[in-house]
């Protein structure tokens, strides 16, 4: 006969979670193989949450983007969290999308991306905490009706699209954010039509 002890419960749970949370997180090439949609214009989205939220070390934005990439909505928080979850950080991201922009769940197909802007310390490299903001971010997305978009970190050295290999020194964690019209790109020139701007054409064509 053989005598042991068999885990207790709350042993068998602290395994467990402690389990799942390491895996709430997007290694670099899982998150190159998501086929992630490529922005046309990272620095012009860079710069105008910049200007928007003037980010520093933990703060974390969140923006929708409709697809001409103009910025729908948009919101900013800082991390208290102690530890890199993916869980946890897909909350924080669903509670912000959820309080600025209403969910796309109705549609067969999103129309609209969500991407993330990270400000931390350090370098560019991938960290643990960043593929606990890609988890994050795709899972919040897909609770949304979101497609999911770039995962952009910004720290000193400047910014960089993970997964991508794009990136520039300015903005940076530390530089005087643009001027907001100049974040921007310009507006469309208004639609004309009817008699009255026949008359302008014919003019201008004199």
């Amino acid at each position: 006969m053989t005598f042991g002890f068999a885990p207790s419960s709350a042993a068998s749970l602290s395994t467990s979670t402690s389990a799942a949370s390491a895996n709430r997180l997007l290694e670099p090439a899982e998150w190159a193989a998501a086929g992630i949609p490529l922005l046309r214009n990272p620095r012009e989205v860079v710069s105008g949450l910049h200007s928007r939220h003037r980010p520093r070390p933990t703060t974390a934005i969140v923006a929708v983007l409709d697809p001409d990439e103009r910025v729908r909505a948009s919101a900013s928080f800082t991390r208290r969290q102690a530890s890199s979850d993916g869980w946890v950080f897909r909350n924080a991201l669903l509670a912000q999308l959820r309080r600025v922009i209403p969910h796309d769940l109705r549609l067969r197909t999103p129309v609209r991306t969500a991407v993330l802007l990270y400000c931390r310390d350090g370098d560019a490299r991938w960290t643990e905490e960043d593929g606990a903001w890609m988890w994050g971010l795709r899972d919040a997305c897909t609770l949304h009706g979101l497609r999911c978009g770039a995962y952009i970190t910004l720290t000193r050295d400047g910014w960089q699209v993970l997964g991508e290999g794009r990136g520039g020194r300015r903005p940076n964690a530390d530089s005087t954010p643009e001027p907001f019209a100049l974040s921007e790109a310009p507006p469309p020139l208004p639609r004309t039509g009817g008699s009255a701007s026949e008359v302008m054409r014919r003019a201008a064509a004199r």
